[in-house]
């Protein structure tokens, strides 16, 4: 008889969660199936990114080459994501808000901050049925690296603040959210001892 592990059931909680990491890191998988099981909404800074590009007709590439020209895109994308972050950082409800900077920008708002990885390669095989090419994944981390680093002064190689980092290459998909799922049923809000800072972001 298999063992039953719980990962199907819901989640009762009213936390905030923050969900980054590199393409092909396994976040969109997660979320989803978080927000499933938790039974609240989520939003991904990779959707309003595509939702950026498609309102100036652009493709991706086309919207970070312009992004690194001006941090006009930049500060539009991270300046929605904070308002969305502030709004449900004082909503006491479940909610969980992905992208590379979503632990940064959600700050003390957020509950629980988790950052996803995985070896490269691993990662460039789980995009290889995308649009983006192997090429183009690398290049868009440099430039997102860069520009974050310009921008905000943050260093996206800086995990220190995460409460939760997972290499994903480790575990599968369900073992990810298992993993997951136990730190938001332990998690004891009294045992946060503040220690966050948020960086000066002025989006």
């Amino acid at each position: 008889m298999p063992v039953q592990d719980g990962s199907d059931e819901g989640i009762d909680t009213t936390l905030f969660v923050t969900v980054s990491g590199p393409p092909g890191c396994g976040a969109t998988t997660l979320c989803e199936r978080l927000a499933d099981a938790m039974g609240c909404p989520y939003v991904s800074g990779g959707d309003i990114f595509r939702e950026l590009a498609e309102d100036r007709d652009m493709n991706l590439n086309q919207l970070t080459a312009k992004a690194d020209e001006s941090d006009e895109i930049d500060r539009a994308l991270d300046q929605r994501l904070q308002q969305i972050a502030e709004k449900w950082g004082m909503a006491n409800k479940p909610f969980i808000l992905e992208s590379r900077l979503a632990g940064w920008l959600a700050g003390e708002r957020a509950d629980l901050r988790i950052w996803l990885d995985a070896p490269e390669d691993v990662r460039l095989d789980r995009i290889n049925d995308r649009m983006e090419t192997d090429a183009e994944m690398r290049v868009r981390e440099v430039s997102e690296a860069g520009r974050y680093q310009s921008h905000y002064e943050i260093d996206i190689g800086n995990r220190t603040f995460y409460d939760l980092h997972i290499n994903t290459a480790r575990w599968s998909k369900t073992g990810v959210f298992t993993l997951v799922r136990a730190a938001i049923e332990e998690y004891d809000p009294e045992l946060d001892e503040g220690s966050f800072t948020t960086p000066s972001m002025d989006v």
